[in-house]
C-alpha cells in the first residue's frame, strides 16, 4: 500500500493535514502568515499567549514540513522572515472557513464553554 493510500484509509487526507496542523499554534500561524511574510516579532505579537520556544519549535515543524519557507537575511541585527509556499497557501486558504465558522458561532460557543466549564469534575 502506497503512502497516500495509507493517509486515504485512514480518513481522506484529514489525517494528513491534521498532522501538519497538529499544535495550538500552527493553524493560527498558517492564518496570519496568508496576508504575506511575516517576522517573528509580529508573528509573536498576533499570536497572544504563545511561549517562545513553542513559537519557535512549530515554526521549524511546519519548515520541515515544506508549508512555511524561512528567509534568513544575515544581517545584524538579525532579519527573518516566515512566509507560505505554495503548499502552505493552499492550506491556509483551507482554514479560512473555519476562521469564518467560529466568527458566526462565537456567541454560541462561548455560552456552550461556560457552561461546560461549570461542570463539576469527577
Amino acid at each position: 500500500m502506497t503512502a497516500s493510500a495509507e493517509i486515504c484509509d485512514t480518513g481522506c487526507g484529514l489525517n494528513a493535514t491534521l498532522r501538519i496542523i497538529s499544535g495550538k499554534w500552527k493553524p493560527l500561524i498558517l492564518f496570519f502568515l496568508r496576508n504575506g511574510p511575516k517576522r517573528y516579532g509580529e508573528l509573536k505579537r498576533l499570536i497572544e499567549g504563545v511561549a517562545d520556544k513553542v513559537l519557535i519549535q512549530q515554526l521549524k515543524d511546519l519548515e520541515a514540513d515544506r508549508v512555511l519557507s524561512r528567509t534568513d537575511y544575515k544581517e545584524v541585527p538579525p532579519r527573518v522572515d516566515y512566509a507560505l509556499t505554495p503548499l502552505g497557501r493552499s492550506l491556509a486558504d483551507a482554514i479560512v472557513p473555519l476562521c469564518t465558522w467560529g466568527t458566526e458561532h462565537a456567541a454560541e460557543m462561548a455560552r456552550i464553554f461556560a457552561e461546560r466549564d461549570a461542570l463539576p469534575t469527577a
